[in-house]
């Protein structure tokens, strides 16, 4: 069966300069590292964005590090509302920066040599229409696979709980209306929203997997824990994973443990590796 590759999402290392991140990631066993473009790290706006790509991925290639590209920053695009605005916003104009957003990072992603460029539908609003909200999604996806599909990365769309697209099916939807999409699948979310348990969801859409994050998370709660908390069968997603032959970075997001990532990428390590073994 194929050996799993681990990386742990930048997110979750906010504490930490990225250059120093990289090392501690390296020298703990993982694969690489999942890049969440923020402020903190790799800031996509920044006038040397593309030289700061530039240095990061050759620092990838000195560690050994492959990357996946993470675009669910907080408050980059507006410091005063989370993660807007979104392709299902009410504005046209907020939909314009989102797509316009994750074609800059689409354009980092290249330089950073990525394997695959993760983003999700966003929050539809109070007074929003879901089936407008539906539309715009699928016209923004179809826009940045018409300008980015087709490259060395996969476009992998990850259903969240909450948002339009929360679950496998609602990706599955997404695929059949604007092809050119994988899915960007965390196995946590399955135990809060969908028909199917992690590794269900492993088998079913292992094809059209883009990514895939792993993390502890309790049944109908979203609120990532450490691995070895909550109601995921760590084990059998593993194994499913590598019953399925999936060779792309298997990504551990902490985003709230930034404050004690000395702790937690260690200890997520060996959680894997006993998973593995049992």
């Amino acid at each position: 069966m194929t050996e799993l590759r681990y990386a742990y999402n930048t997110n979750g290392l906010t504490s930490h300069r990225l250059s120093d991140a990289l090392s501690f990631l390296a020298d703990t066993g993982y694969a690489g590292v999942a890049l969440t473009l923020d402020v903190v790290h790799l800031d996509p706006f920044a006038d040397d964005a593309f030289t700061q790509a530039e240095r990061v991925r050759a620092r990838c290639d000195e560690l050994g590090l492959g990357v996946v590209v993470e675009t669910g920053a907080r408050f980059l695009l507006d410091p005063r509302a989370k993660h807007e605005p979104t392709f299902v916003s009410a504005s046209a104009e907020g939909r314009a920066r989102r797509l316009a957003y994750l074609r800059l990072a689409c354009d980092l992603a290249g330089v950073l040599g990525a394997e695959a460029v993760s983003f999700w539908a966003g929050v539809p609003k109070p007074g929003v229409d879901r089936d407008e909200a539906w539309g715009w999604f699928a016209d923004g996806v179809r826009a940045l696979v018409d300008s980015h599909g087709g490259r060395s990365y996969a476009l992998a769309v990850e259903p969240e709980p909450g948002m339009l697209v929360e679950d496998c099916d609602g990706w599955a939807r997404l695929a059949a209306e604007a092809p050119g999409t994988t899915l960007a699948l965390d196995t946590g979310h399955c135990v809060v929203a969908g028909a199917y348990a992690p590794e269900e969801a492993v088998a079913r859409f292992a094809p059209s997997l883009g990514t895939v994050a792993v993390e502890g998370m309790r049944r109908g709660v979203h609120d990532h824990l450490p691995l070895d908390e909550g109601d995921v069968d760590l084990p059998a997603v593993l194994r499913a994973l590598r019953e399925a032959s999936y060779d792309r970075l298997v990504t551990l997001e902490l985003s709230r443990d930034g404050h004690r990532a000395h702790e937690m990428v260690p200890r997520a390590m060996a959680t894997l590796r006993e998973a593995e073994r049992a």
